[in-house]
């Protein structure tokens, strides 16, 4: 039995992940290495590995995700914050670093880390059920390997 069966898709969902971005169910396409910020019902493309002190790099030390607070602009300005962040790190998970798990928590925001793959599924599957109001997502393409 399938509940959600008549139930639309948001059209910020992800049909495809690539090496190099995203193809959203509304036939938008992310490509060219960036990544994708799905907040609202809305798409924009998204490359933190830029603000991270211009070196590319968003592992710290200690093998963690951790990025500046300005990557983050855009969830400082929407109103109703969501609920839930869900971080697609690549092809691999990641630990993010207390700072960066601070800051959203600062938001008011829970955060849940995965690989980009099980990250836009749960995307998906949040969003259709909750609505794309509650649940964003911040998802590094799979072809990005740490430290690159």
């Amino acid at each position: 039995m399938n509940v959600l069966g008549n139930t639309p898709a948001p059209t910020t969902s992800i049909d495809a992940c690539l090496s190099d971005g995203f193809h959203l169910d509304n036939g938008l396409k992310i490509t060219g290495g960036s990544g994708c910020l799905l907040i609202a019902g809305e798409a924009f493309s998204w490359k933190p590995w830029k603000a991270a002190g211009g070196s590319g790099k968003m592992l710290n030390k200690k093998g963690q995700w951790d990025v500046p607070k300005d990557v983050w602009g855009i969830l400082d300005l929407v109103w109703p914050k969501p609920d839930m962040l869900i971080l697609g790190l690549g092809a691999s998970t990641y630990p993010i670093s207390p700072n960066t798990r601070a800051y959203i928590n600062s938001l008011g925001i829970r955060v849940d880390i995965q690989d980009t793959r099980n990250a836009a599924a749960q995307f998906n599957l949040l969003a259709t059920e909750r609505g794309v109001g509650n649940v964003a997502a911040a998802l590094i393409p799979i072809g990005w390997k740490g430290n690159d």
